[in-house]
């Protein structure tokens, strides 16, 4: 009743492990653990922020179910094979068959699984345009080494077709150990902080920090809804998502004063206040060193935080618009002027005076 064996046919993933082990190198290297933050790392970090370093963009696209949904996946982020897709080990996959017997075997090990099982996490690593596309691969192979490479498999592939260079890691959700990869939020911005680490190593600025740090409100959008709403803006769909008419009609409630604000929102609004008390805490250190860079570092956080005297989310966003709506209705709703008691009806009005 148990699984049967079935050996790999492209590539091997105990290779690169493998030799690890015999060279002393990767997680069996000497040093144990990487050193604690100093306060140089600190002031780097604080540098980048508030002079608006580009943030890596790291994001789960979806999770694959079966040979054939994982197969067409990486034919896809292949681009029917015109991108080379790369594995773990460094091979090149560049034919359609091959693609589909990775997805057999990185399938055929959850048959026996009741139900239908996830066989691969799909992720998207990006830089803003300009950003070198071949540092971006690279520094995402690095990340996901540091991450991943010793447990679970994966295949990559770069995109150049847009204006931001990303690559696709499709990464095998079985684990050597039998781990399931299942990134949430906080692996998420562990993986961020190693893609951006990686790419500084390599001399390009990235920063990895929470949006509440650079005073931005809660995302809190899939990327299934952010591509419906870019097909609403690019006009290729007139139909608005559940997601914002929901949003649209709890922000028309709380403007007509049926309803009150999420409570997240008035937290990430403390959140920011207790943050921009942070920075000028820091800015004033800065300044007490006498360092003249320090003070010009001192004078970019204070102008960042007037920039940023308060934070908006997006029920904010949706709660200006619907009281402008309630307004403008209001506005229609009320005659333009109220008529004079005892003047007789069909009596011209006065003339107003130019200013």
């Amino acid at each position: 009743m148990k699984p049967r064996f079935k050996p790999r046919t492209v590539s091997d993933p105990n290779i690169r492990y493998a030799r690890h082990l015999v060279n002393g190198t990767g997680p069996f290297a000497a040093s144990a653990s990487s050193p604690a933050p100093t306060a140089n790392d600190a002031r780097a970090t604080l540098a980048r922020v508030v002079r608006r370093t580009p943030e890596v963009v790291v994001k789960v696209t979806g999770r694959k179910k079966g040979a054939r949904h994982l197969g067409a996946h990486l034919d896809y982020i292949g681009r029917h094979g015109d991108v080379p897709l790369e594995t773990r080990d460094g091979e090149q996959i560049t034919t359609k068959a091959d693609a589909e017997r990775i997805a057999d075997e990185w399938s055929d090990a959850l048959y026996w699984r009741q139900g239908t099982t996830v066989s691969a996490v799909a992720m998207v690593f990006s830089m803003p345009a300009g950003t070198d596309p071949k540092t971006v691969k690279q520094a995402v192979r690095e990340a996901a080494e540091r991450m991943i490479g010793d447990n679970h498999d994966y295949v990559m592939a770069l995109h150049t077709d847009t204006d931001r260079p990303h690559v696709h890691l499709t990464v095998q959700a079985e684990g050597l150990d039998r781990k399931r990869f299942d990134p949430r939020r906080e692996d998420l911005f562990r993986f961020r902080e190693a893609f951006a680490e990686a790419l500084r190593s390599r001399g390009v600025e990235a920063e990895a920090t929470p949006r509440y740090t650079r005073g931005q409100g809660r995302a809190g959008t899939s990327m299934a809804l952010t591509q419906l709403r870019a097909r609403i803006r690019s006009g290729a769909s007139r139909q608005p998502t559940e997601a914002d008419l929901r949003q649209a009609r709890e922000a028309m409630q709380i403007a007509l004063g049926k309803a009150q604000q999420p409570p997240f929102v008035s937290k990430t609004r403390d959140r920011w206040t207790e943050t921009k008390r942070k920075y000028e805490a820091a800015a004033q250190r800065l300044d007490r060193t006498g360092d003249r860079d320090d003070r010009r570092l001192a004078r970019d956080v204070r102008q960042f935080i007037q920039e940023r005297a308060d934070i908006e989310t997006i029920p904010d966003r949706m709660l200006r618009d619907a009281e402008k709506r309630v307004r403008d209705a209001q506005a229609r709703a009320k005659p333009d002027r109220q008529p004079d008691m005892g003047v007789p009806r069909g009596t011209p009005p006065a003339p107003t005076r130019r200013r």
